[in-house]
């Protein structure tokens, strides 16, 4: 029998992308671009007369541009989408792509005819494929009802709080969507700083952070080398990256940021336990591959909790359903339990 391609539809209003991306994709044998549009408007049409497996979106388009685009897919004729932009310096629409709901916001390569299109292939190509796995009933925007200016968190941090407790977060594809919604949930007034390790291009990663920071009353920071861990603070990485929480010569609990090593969230998990020990909360959301089970071990072992995204609720359930097979999982929540979950085992510290 012949294989079954994954359909992909390629939305993009230069002629150029629309060739290109299509010589990218089908460089696998896995996957057959059935055909392109050059705006959100034409892609909607298509959307539901091709019925694609998988579609790839460009972000500043005429007529329909592709946030507008992405809003009216996720309703009318729900598809992944993988957002392909050359728009990764813009922290509102990385956030807002995110936000959506989005499998992942994959910067264009620079220019029209850019030289290193030809290193985006492996890339792209990956995310496609695994758009195609994803539990898309489960994908859900995010609500965010306010910004936050910096009066109001000052207001909201009047009094001085101990950092008595660490928060470690691993997820990957999908995952940014699930951190935004625990964030804006969560009262920065917990004893507590964040420490966040997800799947996202290091290329997008400030804009992200910077607009993020704007909706939720926690300070989020990309997490920098040898920064000291503050309560109240949330700092997140790409996972091309690895993090290590350990004390610095002044004795300061800071995040030492590494190239990427096998099993990163392992080694976050691992780090934060051996630092905070039983004030450590590690918490795995939706994600692709076996890694954090064996930190999870190690923060078990020092009697801090761990608790899963119950896996009917994940996007990608691989990472929960291994913590969960290897017995090192205290609590399986869902994602709505997440917040009140992580401050109940605060308060009733």
């Amino acid at each position: 029998m012949t294989p079954v391609k994954i359909k992909v539809l390629v939305v993009d209003d230069a002629t150029f992308m629309r060739k290109a991306i299509p010589q990218i994709l089908e460089t696998d044998p896995g996957i057959q671009v059935v055909d392109s549009a050059k705006n959100g408007l034409e892609a909607l049409d298509k959307i539901r007369m091709l019925q694609p497996d998988v579609v790839t979106l460009d972000i500043d388009m005429p007529v329909m541009d592709g946030l507008t685009a992405i809003r009216h897919i996720m309703v009318e004729s729900p598809v992944p989408v993988v957002a392909l932009s050359s728009l990764f310096s813009d922290g509102a629409i990385t956030f807002e792509a995110l936000r959506l709901g989005v499998v992942d916001f994959v910067p264009k390569p620079s220019g029209a005819v850019s030289a290193d299109i030809g290193r985006s292939r492996q890339q792209l190509v990956d995310r496609v494929k695994m758009a195609c796995s994803m539990k898309l009933g489960n994908v859900r925007r995010v609500r965010l009802p306010e910004k936050w200016d910096l009066k109001k968190r000052l207001e909201s941090l009047y009094h001085f709080y101990p950092l008595e407790y660490i928060v470690v977060i691993g997820t990957t594809l999908a995952g940014p969507n699930t951190v935004i919604r625990l964030l804006s949930k969560l009262p920065p007034t917990l004893p507590a700083a964040i420490v966040v390790l997800q799947e996202i291009s290091p290329k997008i990663i400030s804009a992200f952070v910077e607009q993020f920071d704007r909706h939720v009353p926690w300070s989020v920071q990309v997490a920098e080398n040898e920064t000291v861990l503050e309560q109240g603070t949330c700092y997140i990485s790409s996972n091309e990256n690895s993090l290590n929480i350990r004390l610095n010569e002044n004795g300061d609990i800071c995040i030492y940021v590494d190239a990427r090593k096998d099993y990163p969230l392992n080694l976050l998990f691992s780090s934060a336990a051996e630092i905070f020990r039983q004030y450590t909360i590690g918490v795995l959301l939706s994600g692709i591959g076996d890694d954090g089970a064996e930190g999870f071990g190690r923060i078990k072992k020092k009697l801090g909790t761990t608790m899963v995204k119950d896996a009917s609720c994940c996007v990608y359930p691989n990472l929960t359903d291994n913590a969960i097979r290897h017995g090192v999982v205290d609590m399986i929540l869902d994602e709505g339990e997440l917040a009140s979950t992580i401050e109940k085992v605060m308060r009733d510290a």
